[in-house]
């Protein structure tokens, strides 16, 4: 039998200019003698900040020694066939106290050839806003890149942007490419491709607690913009209670949302991947293997490929974001 286990692991602390106190006033956790939290990692094998196993029989060990011990167990074999003893995915949660830089991620092909790196594809799931909070996804007209370069260098950029409201449960899908910020007074889960880089648009000309303007890339985000402009960019779902209700499916991760008032069982079997779990609301309890797991609001849960079935125990209900590749 394996000596896999539903993992928890230890939450990465990161205080951002644009960061607030959310994370610990909402989600409760605790960001000690940082002076905000602007983003938490929860699952991350980012070399520079790989996660590490909280509790259990494999307490204190990374997840890149996990992969490289455990390979398609962990992954599946697809999975794991594809990326090798690199985790594909990252998952945070992003507490914005002031509205981050307008930014762009390359894509695969152009994140290989400049960074040796995936690419970005990510999605939003907004937890928690404050009124009138806004975000921009895209473009709110036709663009072109001269048209977009027209705009920047004028001092027009905020004019061509599309900008949406944004209110709890809404779900935002962001392919490589898309120019996007998070805007002030969002709590949010976010899961993406595991990369961490971000070509800076635009910062609104803050200056940082030395006085010092944040760098920005003008010129390496002109070839990582897609200039299309879509009708719609918030992405439609119909909420159902004690049902898997699909958000998103691309090519990097699927993604649903649990939003169920009862226990229920999940089979996996047929699923050649590993299960993320990020608890945007309640708590639950899941049983594998006669041991029992609790799960609240603020924390994340990776089910290897190995765990076929678990039962999802609750007594006030949860909301749960889970996370797959297919």
């Amino acid at each position: 039998m394996s000596a896999l286990y539903p993992l928890k692991f230890k939450t990465i602390y990161k205080d951002k200019i644009w960061g607030g106190q959310k994370i610990k006033t909402y989600l409760h956790k605790d960001f000690g003698s940082l002076p905000n939290c602007g983003e938490t990692w929860e699952i991350s094998g980012v070399k520079s900040d790989v996660s590490v196993v909280a509790s259990g029989a494999l307490e204190g060990e990374s997840l890149a020694d996990l992969l490289e011990q455990y390979k398609d167990e962990l992954v599946g074999k697809k999975v794991y066939d594809h990326f090798g003893n690199i985790f594909p995915l990252l998952v945070k949660f992003i507490d914005a106290n002031d509205d981050l830089s307008v930014q762009v991620h390359p894509d695969d092909k152009l994140a290989k050839e400049r960074h040796n790196s995936f690419g970005k594809t990510e999605m939003w799931y907004i937890i928690e806003a404050d009124p009138g909070s806004t975000l921009i996804t895209g473009f709110n007209q036709e663009m072109t890149e001269e048209k977009y370069v027209d705009a920047l260098n004028s001092g027009h950029i905020m004019d061509i942007l599309n900008k949406e409201t944004a209110v709890a449960n809404d779900v935002f899908f962001l392919p490589a490419g898309r120019v996007h910020t998070i805007g002030k007074g969002l709590l949010l889960a976010e899961i993406q491709q595991t990369s961490d880089i971000t070509y800076r648009i635009y910062d609104f000309d803050r200056v940082d607690d030395k006085g010092q303007k944040r760098e920005l890339h003008t010129e390496e985000a002109l070839a990582a913009i897609n200039y299309k402009h879509y009708p719609e960019y918030k992405t439609i779902y119909q909420p159902k209670e004690n049902e898997t209700v699909k958000l998103v499916s691309c090519p990097y991760f699927t993604t649903n949302v649990l939003d169920f008032d009862e226990s229920t069982s999940k089979d996996y079997s047929a699923l050649d991947s590993f299960v993320i779990h990020v608890c945007v609301e309640g708590g639950y309890t899941v049983k594998y293997n006669n041991e029992a797991y609790a799960v609240k609001m603020g924390e994340c849960i990776l089910l290897p490929k190995s765990i076929d079935k678990i039962e999802l125990e609750t007594t006030g209900g949860f909301k749960i974001l889970e996370s797959y590749i297919e």
